[in-house]
């Protein structure tokens, strides 16, 4: 096995350096959206993914082995793949594939097969390049090649925006998601790889290392990360309250050890934080994991990314440490079915945000971290807009999106919500939307993929009512309602108005001279 490895990056290598003039496709760049043809009725069973990083050159070469499935007999496949790389040659079950019947022009490599396929198959892709330079990560994606101080290569990916199909051939769409994942990152001695799942084995070769990591867990499709540095590690565990204990690993810069030593900690307490108020972390299988990176920090699954240098806000909490890891919960196991209801990811994540200070400090704490969220509103455009939409699409307000929205009006949404149905609903309602069942237990739940409408449905059959004319006057459309009052000499009237006249029958709370009316 070692052999065949060598063989084949030495193979790659000299390709990874040719320059090349194709111009990256905006297909490519965009993440999500509608299923081609190619892909539909496709899922990744498995995901075997290899990777040799080379720093002074900034290239990759890579192979992906892809175990697939499909519903239904398939003439031809559809995988992701950057059209910047170079496509050495691409085998469907073991069986070599004349370059004549594939082809990338757009970022979407089409394999036209012999046979149609159907069932289980696997494609194997090898491929060389440069991957993609992130201008801005995280917002602008791809690797980032970086140095420590003590002039080191610091390496990571970071690919939310425009997709996994940036560093490796895969399905970039929240159905694409592998259920099992195994990496093996080639990188030159005296740098470390950290990435998805568990360590399974270091490899020593004549000048570099091989780090084979194994995911048991379903993973995000974006959350799959490389990492790489002169990385100590702190390992340590969680004594979760549902009896399990699960492995802590952070993967620090050797500087900042003490500052790790102390995070990590404050990890633990987050950790505790979500268990008692959502449900059992999701990924126990795996591991919790942290990696100092240089860019501000993702979501990566049991390895989520950290960049903001030990700082806590003020709150006194690290907040890009606590809302990473809250998309532990809200998106890595509860991921939405298209972009557009990316709110479930960082709506609720937000609103942990202000959650957590309420467990810490109480009432008035939270309501504070409120007050700041409400000074962010926009209300440019719907939270959800009802149609499939890409990441960007999102996120960007000059592409008719929610934007930062996302993050401030959704969180008081949630709020007015939970006010009006009470904790005991909320709670639960957002348990069941993340785990798929009402009293989660470890090992005995799967990943979720969900939408708007799914959770309105929970809601709405917890609590016995239909709610559907709260989340259409404060998802499905822009405009916020307004309070109209009326005064006379004796009298006080108060009146909603609502934009396009829709039904909202949410109580208000009146209070005169310390009595209180709804």
């Amino acid at each position: 096995m070692k052999l065949l490895l060598a063989c084949f990056w030495l193979v790659t290598l000299a390709v990874c350096v040719k320059a090349n003039s194709v111009e990256r496709s905006e297909y490519t760049m965009a993440s999500d959206g509608p299923l081609p043809i190619s892909q539909q009725g496709l899922t990744l069973d498995h995901a075997d993914l290899y990777f040799r990083i080379f720093p002074k050159q900034k290239t990759i070469s890579g192979k992906g082995v892809l175990t697939l499935y499909s519903q239904r007999a398939m003439g031809q496949v559809g995988i992701n793949l950057d059209n910047f790389f170079t496509i050495e040659q691409v085998l469907v079950n073991d069986v070599l594939i004349d370059k004549a019947q594939y082809s990338n022009l757009e970022g979407l490599l089409v394999i036209n097969l012999t046979t149609p396929l159907k069932g289980q198959f696997i494609v194997e892709v090898q491929y060389s390049g440069s991957p993609r330079e992130a201008v801005r990560a995280p917002w602008d994606g791809g690797f980032v090649w970086s140095k420590t101080s003590t002039g080191k290569d610091w390496i990571a990916t970071a690919v939310q925006g425009e997709g996994c199909d940036l560093f490796w051939p895969c399905i970039d769409n929240p159905v694409g998601e592998p259920k099992t994942t195994t990496m093996h990152i080639t990188v030159p001695k005296g740098l470390v790889a950290a990435a998805n799942g568990k360590l399974i084995s270091v490899t020593e070769n004549d000048t570099t290392k091989t780090y084979h990591w194994h995911s048991l867990s379903q993973l995000n499709t974006y959350g799959v990360a490389i990492n790489i540095a002169p990385y100590e590690v702190i390992k340590t565990t969680f004594d979760s309250q549902y009896g399990n204990s699960i492995p802590v690993e952070f993967y620090h810069l050797p500087e900042n050890k003490m500052k790790a030593q102390r995070l990590t900690q404050e990890l633990i307490d987050i950790t505790t934080f979500f268990e008692r108020k959502i449900g059992p972390y999701p990924f126990a299988q795996d591991k919790i994991g942290i990696a100092e990176t240089p860019h501000l920090g993702m979501e990566h699954q049991t390895i989520n990314a950290y960049g903001n240098k030990y700082q806590a806000d003020k709150y006194g909490f690290d907040w890009l440490l606590f809302h990473e890891f809250a998309h532990e919960w809200f998106a890595n196991q509860l991921t939405n079915k298209n972009a557009d209801a990316m709110w479930l990811h960082e709506g609720f994540g937000a609103y942990m945000h202000p959650l957590y200070e309420q467990y810490l400090h109480g009432e008035v704490a939270y309501m504070a971290h409120m007050y700041d969220m409400r000074l962010k509103i926009r209300n440019k455009a719907p939270i959800v807009s009802k149609t499939l939409q890409t990441v960007e699409g999102v996120y960007e307000e000059e592409k008719g999106g929610p934007g930062a929205d996302i993050y401030a009006k959704a969180p008081w949404v949630l709020h007015t919500l939970r006010n009006l149905i009470g904790d005991e609903a909320f709670f639960s309602a957002t348990t069941e939307l993340v785990y798929g069942v009402a009293e989660p237990k470890p090992g005995r739940f799967k990943p979720v993929l969900a939408d708007t409408d799914d959770f309105l449905s929970i809601v709405n059959r917890l609590t016995g009512q239909d709610y559907r004319w709260f989340f259409d006057v404060y998802f499905y459309q822009a405009q916020l309602p307004k309070v109209i009052e009326k005064r006379t000499e004796n009298s006080l009237t108060l009146q909603w108005q609502i934009a396009h006249d829709l039904f909202f029958p949410l109580p208000l709370e009146v209070s005169v001279n310390g009595l209180e009316f709804k």
